[in-house]
């Protein structure tokens, strides 16, 4: 016999000691791999425990141990209305497992429905039951503020911040936010929440984290309001970028804050046809008006552009928008289109403007120019820049 009719003989015999204990009604011994029932079943039961607040209930699905223990903590102070979990991809070996689940939560008193964030759960199995041993954001996601630290929490009728930082922080962007509601209402004045959510991390890494981005993206940016205009989804999030707030004088850090406020008092209006330049720009009237300064001192990229008698051509397109390391590009286009609304609530009134900016979102600019201010793009445009060289010669 040949080595390799032996291993061969070996191998038939290994099948047919298996085949006989199969048919005697004796499978091998060890627990079953984890399916996606076994999974929904315990992330339902974690789910649960988190939304009733029952410790006893927590600590029956996970292994406890420092990273459980601490995200129990870490959402201590987090006013949840909701969470649950749907189980997507279950990869099971005989003792430990991976789970990609798609999380959904409420934000009690602030969300209309559900947030959703993907999820990536690791399992091991725990004096014979399977536990969760981890949880993170699923690989290519955002993270959500609890992946970051304890959240504090601090709540008022203006809406809710959240932060991995200090009391005091909070206490800050509280006051800052419960200024900024009124100015957004009285500049808006249209059916909108009346309330904000604001997000503030520790770092500007963790800002990125928050946004799904690389930290690169958002350096110099002191926050960013993320949401959708479809009803029944979630409140929208302003998210600040704590070290960029941190170089802003106290009137920066206000009015920063109204102007991301502004975006959520209109987002139910802003879509794909609104340009940025109406959508900042009405952002930064709003603002502007809460804090008046004199022109040349509000607006020095354009004044100074102006002086050099190089005023713009057009009205800014949405790439000038873009934070690609131009910043004196950058602030002329913000000026500009903050004065092209100013220009409008000026020589039309504030109504118009407001009517103006819903009928840009529903119908495209040029439809707004025609429908709400009997002008065109091109005749406004002239008179615009002739505004610029009246207000910043």
């Amino acid at each position: 016999m040949t080595e390799a009719q032996g291993v061969l003989g070996r191998r038939r015999a290994a099948r047919l000691g298996l085949a006989t204990l199969l048919a005697a009604g004796c499978a091998p011994s060890g627990p079953p791999p984890l399916d996606r029932a076994e999974a929904t079943a315990l992330l339902d039961r974690r789910a649960t425990a988190l939304r009733e607040r029952d410790p006893a209930a927590w600590r029956a699905t996970s292994t406890g141990g420092t990273g459980q223990d601490s995200l129990w903590a870490r959402l201590a102070a987090v006013p949840l209305a909701g969470w649950a979990y749907q189980v997507t991809e279950v990869e099971a070996g005989p003792a430990t497992a991976t789970v990609e689940a798609i999380l959904r939560y409420r934000l009690r008193g602030e969300d209309p429905a559900p947030a959703t964030a993907r999820r990536l759960l690791g399992l091991v199995r725990h004096e014979g039951r399977w536990r969760v041993r981890s949880e993170q954001a699923a690989p290519g996601t955002a993270q959500l503020l609890w992946d970051q630290g304890t959240v504090r929490a601090r709540r008022g009728s203006w809406g809710l911040v959240l932060g991995t930082g200090s009391a005091g922080a909070l206490r800050e962007f509280a006051r800052l936010a419960e200024r900024a509601v009124p100015v957004a209402d009285d500049a808006w004045g249209g059916d909108w929440p009346r309330r904000v959510v604001v997000l503030v991390p520790g770092s500007l890494a963790g800002t990125a984290a928050l946004l799904g981005g690389e930290p690169d993206g958002y350096r110099g940016v002191a926050a960013v309001t993320t949401g959708s205009p479809e009803p029944g989804t979630p409140a929208d999030r302003i998210v600040v970028n704590p070290e960029a707030y941190r170089e802003l004088d106290a009137r920066g850090k206000q009015f920063v804050l109204t102007h991301e406020t502004v975006h959520v008092a209109t987002r139910n209006v802003t879509g794909p046809a609104t340009p940025l330049w109406l959508s900042e720009g009405f952002a930064d009237r709003a603002a502007h008006r809460a804090a008046p300064r004199p022109l040349a001192t509000a607006a020095p990229a354009l004044t100074a552009a102006v002086a050099r008698g190089e005023v713009p051509r057009a009205l800014p397109d949405d790439a000038a928008f873009a934070f690609d390391g131009d910043s004196g590009a950058l602030d002329r286009a913000y000026e500009g289109g903050w004065l092209a609304c100013r220009l409008i609530a000026d020589r039309w009134g504030e109504e118009r403007l407001r009517a103006f900016y819903r009928a840009a979102g529903t119908r495209g600019v040029d439809a707004a120019f025609r429908e709400v201010l009997g002008t065109t793009r091109a005749e406004f445009t002239a008179a615009w820049r002739a505004y610029l060289r009246e207000r910043l010669g």
